[in-house]
């Protein structure tokens, strides 16, 4: 009986151990009453009503040669194929997307695939009105053009900034999807930076889930205030419809594009001539950096900056004026916006051993193909709308 009592405490004391006197833990919970629920109706209207009459929808028209059927001029076949369906003939392409009116004195800026290759441009502006376009510029590698139309006074949008965006800000996007005319679709800044999605050679996209659809391209992307932050461009999609996923190229980086072309008649970029690969994490190890960092170079282009400087194949690249190389799109970025002229002190890595040396920045050539300059083509599932 005795022996049962024993073996009757020390089972409570295993399952219960609070019985001797141990302190129970406390769990330490930070609560907030909530804020009381206003009854005034939450409404971006205000916002939209000072952007939207500065949104107009595009219109554009090629003419292509649609080619013959591959049998018409067979000696053996033609004869069965007189019918002119089957003949090559000339056609009229259209498509459509949307822009913003930047300036009061008729510029609008929107996306250059929209624009691309047209040989007419309408501008449709909010009101009804229908104007003639005529494109003045583009960049491609930003795929961003600048459009002028004959007549003043119009409603300009005010511009904000895109280097104040946080994650989880609310934006706007407001565009002609489907050409169904203008419409409005709200989201958040799901994240800023994006870049390697194989759309540009300068990527910095603004990535939001504000339904982004076809047509939308060229369109504005506001904040809650009515202020432009961004040019609506592309979209993650496995079927072709939003999906959530959208990019707009940040203001910042459209206005200075928008500048460029008007003052010069195109974007003056630096340039060095080279060409190279981001850095292996066995690379990187093997000279001994602390992280993957760096751009390994594999083409020196003959008698440019860079050979002219004295950069070699091989050297790896791991500081340019001051600030440090992640990877090879970073220091295409920061040779880039380097103006032509401009010395810029580059430091790096030749045979283990760290050098610096001088380089005087070029103009970037427009039709550049080396040194990651060519646009990556566009692939799915991220497309231009």
């Amino acid at each position: 009986m005795i022996a049962l009592g024993l073996a009757l405490a020390l089972g409570l004391i295993v399952l219960f151990p609070g019985l001797i006197g141990k302190p129970k833990p406390v769990v330490q919970v930070t609560q907030e009453t909530p804020p009381a629920i206003s009854n005034e109706r939450v409404s971006y209207a205000e916002a939209v009503a000072k952007a939207a009459p500065a949104v107009v929808n595009i219109y554009t028209a090629k003419t292509i040669i649609r080619k013959s059927h591959p049998l018409y001029n067979d000696p053996l076949f033609k004869p069965f194929f007189r019918d002119p369906r089957f003949a090559p003939r000339l056609d009229t392409q259209t498509s459509l997307g949307s822009g913003v009116i930047i300036s009061s004195q008729g510029y609008i800026l929107t996306s250059n695939h929209v624009i691309a290759g047209a040989d007419e441009i309408a501008v449709l502006l909010r009101n009804g009105k229908e104007l003639k376009a005529q494109a003045i510029g583009a960049d491609p590698e930003t795929d961003l053009a600048v459009l002028k139309v004959a007549e003043g006074n119009l409603p300009a949008i005010a511009v904000g900034s895109s280097a104040d965006l946080l994650v989880g800000d609310v934006v706007l996007a407001i565009g002609n999807p489907f050409g169904f005319g203008q419409t409005v679709t709200q989201g958040i800044i799901s994240a800023t930076g994006r870049n390697q999605l194989g759309l540009n050679t300068f990527e910095d996209f603004i990535q939001t889930d504000a339904a982004i659809n076809p047509g939308n391209s060229g369109g504005a992307l506001i904040n809650a205030y009515g202020q432009l932050v961004g040019i609506n461009t592309a979209i993650f999609s496995r079927s072709g419809g939003s999906q959530g996923i959208g990019f707009a190229i940040p203001v910042n980086l459209a206005r200075d594009v928008m500048t460029q072309i008007i003052e010069h008649g195109q974007v003056v970029r630096g340039w060095l001539g080279v060409e190279g690969v981001d850095m292996s994490v066995a690379l990187s190890k093997k000279l001994g950096l602390a992280e993957r960092k760096g751009v390994l170079l594999t083409k020196v282009l003959a008698e440019g900056p860079a050979e002219i400087a004295g950069l070699k194949v091989d050297d790896v690249l791991l500081e340019i004026d001051g600030s440090a190389v992640k990877d090879v799109r970073n220091a295409l970025n920061l040779i880039a916006r380097s103006k032509p002229g401009k010395k810029l002190s580059i430091r790096g890595l030749r045979a283990g051993k760290h050098f610096e040396v001088q380089a005087m920045v070029s103009v970037r050539p427009l039709a550049v193909t080396n040194g990651n300059a060519k646009p990556p083509s566009v692939q799915p599932p991220i497309a231009p709308q």
